[in-house]
C-alpha cells in the first residue's frame, strides 16, 4: 500500500471514488463533475493546477483520494492545505490508508511552511470524527459555514446592468 501525488491516467478512478463518496455522504446524485473537469483542474495544460490529489494504493489499484487546495490565513500570513475530500473505499479501510493521506498532506504542509490542514466532517459522521480526533485534530464549532451558489450566487454576482468583472 502506498500513497503518491495522482497522475492524469489516475483521473477515471478518482472520479469514481468521488462517486463512491457521494453516496457515503448520501448525496448520490450530487455529482456533476466529469473525467475532463477533473483533468483540466488537477492537470491544467494552460497554467498552474489550483487543486491537487494524492491517491492511496493497493497494489497498482487506486482505493483512496484526498483531493485538496491551498487556503490562506491572514492572521499567520501563511498558506495552509484545505483538504476537499479524504476518502478511502469501504472494503481497504482500516489498513492505515486514510492516515497515511493525511500524513502526507501534513508532510507537505511542513515541508512548505504551511501552517493549517483543514477540512469539513459532517455532524452525522461519526466514524470520521473518532478517527479524526485520535489524529489530535480539533473541531472548530464556533465557526458556520456559508454558502452562495446556484441563483443566489447569480443574483448577486450578476447584478442588473452591471457586467460581470473579468477573472
Amino acid at each position: 500500500m502506498t500513497v503518491r501525488a495522482a497522475t492524469p491516467d489516475d483521473v477515471p478512478a478518482i472520479l469514481a471514488l468521488i462517486h463512491e463518496l457521494a453516496v457515503y455522504e448520501r448525496e448520490p446524485d450530487a455529482v456533476r463533475t466529469t473525467e475532463a473537469d477533473l483533468g483540466r483542474a488537477l492537470f491544467p495544460a494552460d497554467g498552474p493546477a489550483a487543486a491537487f490529489c494524492h491517491v492511496a494504493l493497493d497494489g497498482e489499484v487506486v482505493v483512496g483520494i484526498a483531493v485538496w487546495f491551498l487556503s490562506f490565513s491572514t492572521w499567520t500570513g501563511r498558506h495552509g492545505i484545505w483538504l476537499e475530500d479524504l476518502f478511502v473505499s469501504p472494503a481497504h479501510r482500516g489498513r492505515g490508508l486514510g492516515k497515511e493521506l493525511l500524513r502526507t498532506l501534513a508532510e507537505i504542509c511542513l515541508a512548505r511552511g504551511y501552517t493549517r490542514l483543514e477540512w469539513w466532517v459532517l455532524d452525522w459522521n461519526a466514524p470520521s470524527i473518532a478517527f479524526y480526533q485520535a489524529l489530535g485534530a480539533v473541531a472548530q464549532d464556533e465557526w458556520t459555514t456559508y454558502r452562495l451558489d446556484g441563483e443566489a450566487l447569480s443574483v448577486l454576482g450578476g447584478s442588473p446592468g452591471r457586467a460581470p468583472r473579468p477573472s
